[in-house]
């Protein structure tokens, strides 16, 4: 009975959570990622934890993953293909920001306020907005 109980997630994942999987119930989005398989990993760099977000043919939800020690976010142990890392704040006001598009995502590259690793797969992630 305890493992058909969804874990609650905290912290910086259970944030992402709560604005990502309600784009389970939008027919739209269903439709457009019912062939993609892509995860991404938004890792906020001054919190305890770190959420990968996991799309699977049209379906959509957040893991958390502890980001100490370093090594259970590479690549070779996460499984990834877009990385995102930032400062809380960075993340906070990129994803409520109203004017979201990739000029605003490059303005904080440029200015090393976000690192992004898998730049194609990463942007998905601007994809999800426009729902």
């Amino acid at each position: 009975m305890t493992e058909e109980k969804k874990k609650r997630l905290k912290g910086f994942a259970g944030v992402v959570s709560k604005q990502i999987e309600p784009l389970n119930s939008i027919e739209k989005f269903k439709e457009d990622f019912k062939d993609r398989s892509v995860k991404l990993l938004l890792n906020a760099t001054d919190g305890k934890d770190a959420a990968m977000i996991v799309i699977d043919k049209g379906h959509i939800y957040v893991e958390g993953i502890k980001n100490t020690p370093k090594e259970n976010i590479k690549k070779k142990n996460a499984g990834w293909d877009g990385r995102i890392q930032a400062k809380t704040d960075a993340f906070v006001n990129l994803l409520t920001s109203e004017d979201l598009s990739f000029g605003s995502v490059l303005g904080q590259i440029l200015t090393f306020k976000i690192r992004i690793k898998g730049l194609k797969k990463a942007l998905t992630l601007l994809e999800l907005f426009k729902y």
